[in-house]
């Protein structure tokens, strides 16, 4: 896993420098491409990331490949949809958002670690008191949110990533708690409910929009649409 702090220079501990890791995305042509393989749910060949940041798949596979490298994206091979067997070629690189982190702070922080205390805490409480007193200051905080800018404004500056789809329910294609969510992946998905409930009463919105449903690349929440008699909106 990747969550670092430095001082005045340190590696991570899989031998990555953080900072380093993270300079590869001081390049224009490399955020878009970035933020085009975040936006998507599948892994992505570098023909069409080279046709979404509108460079060539030359320049698209040195990109990749250093953003890969510095620990990123992550890469994995496929052949085309429709083509196996003899004569299909070989598979070709895919790229996708890796689900590790990199973190840098000067001077060292760690709320990981206080926020892995907590969750602990929780998880390890039968009698559930830790567990509610969180879940209503979850509940809370979603609230005391300004909301004027409206949910979806709201949810970005948390770092969910909220993209409507076609359905117009509000899909979160990262979770900011990722990695304790895959270790306490019941309470933390808990939190995201409570904390986005929350937001949705401070924004005057029915909090019931928001429910869980379980993703293995998105954040475990959607918030679904506004229905008014049968109408979305």
């Amino acid at each position: 896993m990747f969550w670092c702090y430095i001082g005045a220079m340190s590696t991570s501990p899989c031998g990555l420098d953080p900072l380093a890791g993270l300079s590869a995305l001081d390049d224009p042509v490399r955020q878009r491409l970035y933020q085009y393989i975040a936006s998507s749910d599948e892994p992505v060949a570098r023909e069409d990331a080279a046709a979404a940041a509108g460079i060539s798949r030359t320049l698209a596979a040195y990109h990749l490949d250093k953003l890969a490298k510095a620990g990123i994206l992550s890469v994995s091979y496929a052949r085309p949809a429709g083509r196996s067997g003899p004569g299909a070629g070989r598979p070709a690189k895919r790229y996708a958002r890796t689900r590790d982190e990199l973190s840098v702070s000067v001077p060292p922080r760690n709320y990981r670690l206080l926020a892995d205390l907590l969750v602990t805490a929780m998880a390890a409480d039968d009698a559930g008191t830790v567990r509610s007193a969180i879940s209503a200051a979850a509940r809370r905080a979603g609230r005391d949110v300004p909301a004027q800018r409206g949910i979806v404004s709201t949810l970005e500056d948390f770092g969910y990533e909220p993209v409507v789809n076609a359905a117009g329910d509000i899909e979160l294609r990262n979770c900011p708690f990722e990695q304790l969510a895959r270790q306490y992946t019941e309470a933390v998905c808990g939190l995201n409910l409570d904390l986005i409930q929350g937001m949705l009463e401070g924004a005057g919105e029915p909090p019931q929009r928001a429910a869980l449903t379980p993703c293995e690349r998105r954040c475990c929440v959607t918030v679904r649409a506004r229905r008014y008699r049968g109408r979305q909106r």
